[in-house]
Formats: C-alpha cells, structure tokens, sequence
C-alpha cells in the first residue's frame, strides 16, 4: 500500500471510530473497508475481521458469561480497556457464576478469555492475540474489550 494510501485509510479509520456523531453503520463500514484492504495484503491473519465486523457488536461479543470473564481479564492485562473497571467487572460476573478459583482454573471458556481467545455468539473464534500490532489491529482489540465489558455490565445488571 502505498504511504499516501495508507494515511488516508488510517485517518478515515480515526476519524470514523472517534468522531462522536459518527453512526455506528458509517465506523463499521470504513473499518470493514479498512480491513478488506489488509486483509489482501497480510493474508490470513486479518481473514476473519471483515465477517466478525460486518455482523456487528453482536459477532464481537462472548458466547458465555464464562469467556466474557476471561476476555475481560485478557483486556486487563493487555490494558486495552480500563484496568479498575475492567478487573471489577470481571469479578463481579466470575462471583454472579459461581466460579471459585479452583473452577477458574478447570473452565475452558474462561482459560481462553484468558489467552485471549474471544468465542463470539455467531460460533466463530478470534485469537486477539494473534491481530498484531498494527494500529487497525489495537482498535479492534479495544473495540471488542469495549463491547465485552459492556456485556459483563448488562449481565449484572
């Protein structure tokens, strides 16, 4: 891609995803468009954010309670979300279930969490780990810790 190219994606991403009076239809199509164009570049790494971002917050939240637990405990350590709020979530959601440190230890929906492996409702899996660096990478990983964290609230709730 080349530099001009690349900073016009990058700044239509920024501004798509930060502008406040930008609708969620309008984000998500330039950051799937954004995705599109690394994905025929970087290969497989990116091949399954075009589909996880055009199913919308939904494709990007936790099957279980179990896993949004784990994940929230990845973003904690990862810092893509905040640490107080994220960690009081979490033990909030990991109290509501039930799970004690010993359970913690034996549930595989939490282990991934924990690796970062986010197991979305639509049946797919995204490695968080595995996006990379890459500035589009970090605001997905962010995107999808933000959407995680306001799961564990609304099941609290």
């Amino acid at each position: 891609m080349k530099p001009a190219k690349s900073l016009f994606c990058g700044a239509l991403l920024s501004v798509a995803l930060l502008s406040p009076t930008a609708n969620a239809a309008s984000w998500q199509d330039s950051l799937s468009s954004a995705a599109s164009q690394l994905n025929s570049q970087n290969g497989s790494q990116l091949s399954s954010l075009g589909s996880l971002l055009n199913g919308g917050s939904q494709a990007l939240s936790a099957d279980t309670m179990n896993n949004a637990a784990g994940i929230l405990q990845y973003c904690a350590k990862q810092k893509l979300a905040s640490v107080t709020s994220t960690e009081n979530i979490k033990n909030q959601v990991l109290e509501k279930l039930g799970l004690d440190q010993q359970e913690q230890k034996e549930d595989t929906n939490y282990l991934e969490g924990i690796q970062g492996l986010l197991n979305t409702k639509n049946g797919e899996q995204l490695n968080l780990s595995n996006l990379g660096e890459t500035p589009l990478a970090q605001k997905v990983k962010t995107k999808a810790c933000d959407l995680v964290l306001k799961q564990g609230v609304n099941f609290l709730s």
